[in-house]
């Protein structure tokens, strides 16, 4: 029998591997669907893949790589037998089959034991050999047996390893020097002080300045000019703003070149006024004062509806989501999305061709992992009602009610927080920058076909006008969701909070007990009135003035989404740095009229602002040396020289290093290679300040320069030199108002069209005339597109809303709590809180955090 097993096997021997280290091994879900081992039909393992796959899925897997032997695993779950006395007489076979396999927890109790079973099965005979088979396999195939059954789960090893970089104390922590300035740095409104970058920014530790870092391929963007402060000063280390946390900062060592570690670092933001050691204390037990505790009691009791006899749902589109720990923000925004028919179109209605097409690591890939979590949610077979004889069973031994099993987004979670610093952790996450980040990634992976998020896609139209001259500019910009301010001062029960703010104070100084909390109740058309009030722009300069002025700015919907997120701005910052959570209610509607919120245009009368740009400012003002009229423009000859001695032409190199802005050799190095095939390639530097200006630029004040149809030469050069063409980085920076990680994923999601096509696109995406609303706060973007580019797309329609859904968070902030989420679904509200899926007897519409609106048909 060995030798024949022996021959069995030996054509399949160089498809057999064992795994290596660094090899992840899939045993316990299948790549295509949630079947795990102890699925009716078990799960098959790759022998030379690695991958795991369903009774269902196998086949499709032979067929495409023509791998011939899996590894059947089967795990069989029962009671445990009593004895006479009593106890659970433990009984395991096969105990050390699956090591590390990370299976359904509700089976791991005391009074269920497993029997493991597993067997090595040839394709396509489903020929069968049970293990272990020492004596009878040859040698590489019992090695390799081993070490799969032996091999701990793909995820579980995966997450330490992925941050596990040795990251090294610097050496400059323990000695560093902080100027005694007077600099405090504020919470909020951070910029660079050298340009007007407000992402990527980082403050030096040694004099508080706040400046931006480089600009990557992951998006991450600035100017380079904390290298350049450090260049200058020669102050070692920066943090950067936007990731401290009670757990620490992102520091890095501009002479070491790497991040590192600062032990001392609570005290050295102490030094500008971050306060982390407070962070800390007021973070961990979710509260920040007394009187903030009781009602997150009741919040936590209100939106879970505690208390109530729920009535649990199953069948299709009643599949709850796992939590493995903190993923309740990703749990609910993919049940909000997997309610809305063009996602469940896109991902489960091509679910066959997207799996018959899928790469061979399935794992990875974004579409196949969306359509697997899309079938387990909306096809009912993971949401199956018990039978009675467990219902029974339940009864007679007196246990609560039977428990929703659900699905494990484990692999999904794996793939779409890849490379993110914050939503690859295990920490808690707030909700919306997960949904805007879910968005990117099905942008950037629609290419060429169908795009869900075109529903939530709509275009701002913001009005800036200079307070002093009255002129005006108008432009757009996209955004999938609005942000709502909820302002206390328009409480309807303002004088019961005055009330309770006094007894509090009162009770605090005569230390007696707290008073009864009193929740802020804000009228939802007062944070609408929030939202549309004009705002002032910072450091507005007027092209119709030639100086800064004071502006202001208004904003509204050039067009109206299909479906209309809107998320309350409950979350803020103290000026001590304490994160803080809003205790408000807000009668939010189930109706949203917003028509009258539509965007106008240019309006008789309105004089528009010139089309200028500010001047170059240099270090050193070069319109000083304007009697000199063969001066030439400050370049970093330094860079220039690193750059001629690699052995390029030295006027290319001059030219590099002007057109990047001085922002260093390495990205004038991008700019030679993207621009080195150009015939006046070597030719040398030519301004049109050197030039006669002719009769055209006539009318243009002193120093300003006319906006230009083509956007900055630095940001063309950056996208060329990834190896897109030059003509599309120019359409795809006109199109998102020059600004690089937006330009980047418009390239992904608009392959290059032919002309007819774009000016098809061109023509679906005008704006309409008719179109009024009030900017989102947290986009700065003032820049002017050229209003003849290719647009995005985006689906108009009318401006009125249903309320379809709602996420609501329980917790003092963001980095802490639980969320759940509310669906209508058949005329009825659903309760989604992680696998458990109920009847909604009280839907909380008022303690929402992300409500979601689709639109109303003109009928």
């Amino acid at each position: 029998m060995a030798a024949d097993l022996g021959e069995l096997l030996v054509p399949y021997m160089p498809t057999i591997r064992v795994p290596k280290t660094g090899d992840r091994v899939f045993k316990s879900e299948c790549a295509f669907s949630f079947d795990s081992p102890e699925s009716e039909g078990g799960l098959y393992v790759c022998m030379n893949t690695f991958l795991g796959f369903g009774r269902e899925h196998v086949e499709r897997h032979y067929r495409k790589t023509g791998q011939s032997v899996y590894m059947h695993l089967k795990r069989h779950v029962k009671e445990k037998s009593t004895g006479a006395a009593g106890g659970a007489i433990p009984r395991r076979r096969n105990g050390k089959v699956f090591i590390d396999l990370e299976l359904n927890r509700d089976f791991n109790g005391e009074d269920y034991e497993y029997e493991d079973e597993a067997k090595l099965v040839i394709f396509p005979d489903h020929f069968e050999i049970p293990l272990p088979n020492i004596e009878e396999l040859p040698a590489l195939v019992t090695i390799a047996c081993d070490a799969v059954l032996n091999s701990p789960s793909a995820y579980k090893k995966q997450e330490p390893e992925s941050w596990e970089e040795e990251i090294q104390v610097s050496r400059h922590a323990r000695s560093l020097r902080q100027l005694d300035n007077g600099v405090r740095i504020p919470p909020s409104g951070w910029k660079c002080q050298k340009c007007e970058m407000r992402e990527n920014l980082w403050l030096n530790l040694t004099d508080g300045a706040v400046l931006c870092g480089k600009w990557f391929f992951d998006g991450s963007g600035g100017n380079g000019h904390a290298l350049e402060h450090y260049r200058e000063t020669n102050y070692p280390l920066a943090v950067k703003l936007d990731t401290i946390t009670p757990d620490g900062a992102d520091v890095y060592s501009f002479e070491e070149e790497e991040a590192v570690l600062d032990p001392h670092i609570s005290e050295h933001l102490s030094h500008f006024g971050i306060d982390m050691l407070q962070m800390q204390k007021r973070t961990e037990n979710g509260n920040h004062t007394d009187n903030n505790a009781r009602p997150r009691v009741s919040e936590w009791e209100v939106i879970q509806e505690s208390g109530m006899k729920l009535k649990a749902l199953y069948g299709p589109g009643y599949t709850g989501i796992k939590n493995l720990g903190n993923t309740c923000y990703l749990c609910t925004v993919i049940q909000v999305l997997f309610s809305i028919p063009d996602f469940q179109r896109m991902y489960v209605g091509n679910l066959q061709r997207i799996y018959d097409y899928s790469p061979l690591d399935p794992t990875q890939d974004f579409a196949t992992q969306m359509a697997k979590l899309g079938h387990g949610l909306l096809s009912g077979q993971y949401s199956k009602p018990p039978m009675k004889s467990e219902l029974i069973e339940q009864v007679m031994k007196e246990e609560h009610k039977y428990q929703q099993k659900g699905i494990s987004p484990r692999m999904f979670k794996a793939m779409v927080s890849r490379g993110h610093p914050e939503f690859s952790s295990n920490r808690q996450q707030d909700a919306q920058e997960f949904l805007l980040h879910l968005i990117n990634l099905v942008e950037r992976n629609s290419a060429g076909s169908e795009n869900p998020s075109d529903v939530f896609r709509f275009l701002v139209e913001e009005r800036v006008q200079c307070c002093q001259s009255r002129r005006v500019r108008y432009t757009q910009r996209v955004d999938y969701c609005i942000q709502l301010p909820a302002p206390i001062e328009a409480a309807t029960n303002r004088e019961e909070l005055l009330a309770y703010e006094a007894k509090w104070k009162d009770a605090e100084e005569n230390m007696r007990a707290p008073p009864e909390p009193v929740r802020a109740r804000i009228p939802f058309t007062s944070c609408l009135q929030a939202f549309t009030e004009p705002e002032n722009v910072p450091d507005f300069w007027s092209s119709a003035l030639q100086a800064k002025s004071a502006g202001v700015k208004t904003s509204r919907f050039a067009s109206f989404p299909e479906y209309l997120v809107v998320q309350i701005k409950k979350f803020t910052f103290g000026l001590d740095w304490v994160p803080k959570k809003l205790d408000l209610a807000i009668d939010v509607p189930d109706f949203l009229d917003l028509n009258r919120l539509r965007a106008t245009g240019l309006q008789t009368g309105e004089e528009e602002l010139p089309d200028l740009m500010p001047p170059i400012v240099l270090p050193e003002d070069t319109r000083d040396n304007s009697t000199g009229s063969g001066d030439s423009p400050e370049i970093d000859e330094v860079a220039v020289m690193q750059l001629a001695e690699m052995g390029f032409p030295l006027e290319a190199c001059r030219k590099a290093v002007y057109y990047t802005g001085n922002m260093g050799p390495e990205m004038a190095f991008n700019w030679i290679i993207a621009h080195m095939e150009e015939p006046d390639f070597a030719e040398p530097l030519t301004l049109p300040s050197m030039m006669d200006p002719g009769p055209s630029t006539s009318d243009s004040p002193m120093g300003a320069t006319p906006l230009s149809n083509s956007p900055p030469e630095e940001s063309i050069a950056i996208l060329t030199s990834m190896g897109f063409p030059r003509t599309h980085s120019i359409q795809a920076l006109k199109a998102t108002n020059n600004n690089l990680e937006r330009a980047l994923d418009w390239i992904f999601t608009h392959p290059e069209e032919e002309e007819s096509d774009v000016l098809s696109d061109m023509a679906d995406t005008e704006p309409n005339d008719n179109a009024f609303f009030n900017a989102n706060s947290h986009s700065d973007s003032t820049l002017s597109p050229d209003r003849e580019t290719l647009g995005p797309r985006v689906k108009d329609g009318p401006g009125r809303y249903e309320l379809f859904a709602f996420i609501s968070h329980m917790g003092a902030s963001t980095m802490s709590g639980h969320y759940v989420c509310h669906i209508k679904k058949e005329g009825r509200w659903v309760i989604y809180n992680d696998q458990k899926v109920c009847l909604s007897e009280r839907p909380p519409k008022d303690l929402g955090y992300i409500y979601f609106y689709h639109r109303l048909s003109s009928s």
